[in-house]
């Protein structure tokens, strides 16, 4: 049996360019949930397609709380919510996953590409891991091998595609859009984007062969923030140090601890930032 993981994040759908776009509750954000399902349905069509078993869905962006279930393919099932031990990639811990698929994903903080950024819109400016700059698709490239489980498809800009090559050099890959700054981009149309979807997906399925797990701790990571009350702030995080007026570091055994340490480095520090300065 075949089961594919597809965590599904909204910046890098179809159409998104800008903020709210992907922001519940504003103006485009409805339609663009349609862009963003559609993308999605596409890979899982495109899974099957490619004898894939079962496909689950982690809702991965923002609220998680985006995709449309109702208009979800009806042979997929869907983890929606937040408050996940894995986050993006929750799912992946309990054995059954063969391959994983980042949908709608895009660049990292601090790098060209349409709506970049690293799990916090503006105030994160970069994150590296053993001096590496640091997208979320690397990160959870990171925590999936831990499980044996490769990355098989990659979908989202030009630059999200080009940075997949170095953290999943065998991954099939779409681009459902070029950059041309931070909230622009030329976008393929989604009749024509679900095509290419499906059609990577169903090659990318043929990829899905777990291998043994990937143990390459210890990792040191260097997070910089705009601002140095910022950093002081997620020095309230166990085992996190301050070691520039606007960066810290922590070093973790494993990337479950990691990505751990992170998500709560980064809660701390969103519930630092005011809105009227901020």
């Amino acid at each position: 049996m075949v089961k594919i993981l597809i965590s599904a994040d909204m910046e890098g759908a179809t159409g998104v360019t800008w903020p709210g776009d992907v922001l519940p509750g504003a103006p485009q954000w409805e339609r663009c949930r349609h862009l963003f399902t559609s993308d999605v349905n596409a890979a899982i069509a495109g899974f099957f397609d490619g004898g894939a078993d079962a496909v689950l869905v982690n809702e991965a962006h923002w609220s998680m709380r985006n995709l449309l279930l109702e208009k979800l393919d009806e042979r997929a099932e869907m983890l929606t919510g937040k408050h996940k031990a894995l986050s993006m990639v929750e799912g992946v811990q309990h054995g059954d996953v063969d391959g994983i698929a980042f949908v709608g994903y895009h660049a990292a903080a601090g790098a060209e590409g349409v709506l970049a950024h690293t799990y916090l819109a503006n105030s994160l400016t970069g994150v590296r891991v053993g001096g590496t700059r640091a997208s979320e698709g690397f990160l959870n490239s990171l925590v999936v091998a831990e499980y044996g489980v490769p990355v098989v498809l990659v979908t989202g800009d030009d630059r999200t595609c080009e940075d997949a090559k170095g953290y999943a050099p065998r991954a099939r890959s779409v681009a459902v859009k070029d950059y041309v700054s931070r909230y622009a981009a030329v976008c393929r149309p989604p009749a024509r984007t679900a095509a290419d979807i499906r059609a990577a997906a169903k090659d990318a399925a043929a990829l899905a062969v777990r291998h043994e797990p990937v143990r390459g701790g210890p990792f040191v990571w260097e997070l910089d923030f705009d601002a140095e009350h910022l950093a002081g702030q997620a020095t309230c995080v166990p085992g996190v140090e301050q070691c520039g007026e606007r960066r810290i570091t922590f070093t973790t055994p494993t990337m479950y601890d990691g990505i751990r340490c992170f998500k709560a480095v980064t809660t701390v520090v969103s519930a630092a930032v005011e809105e009227e300065y901020g």
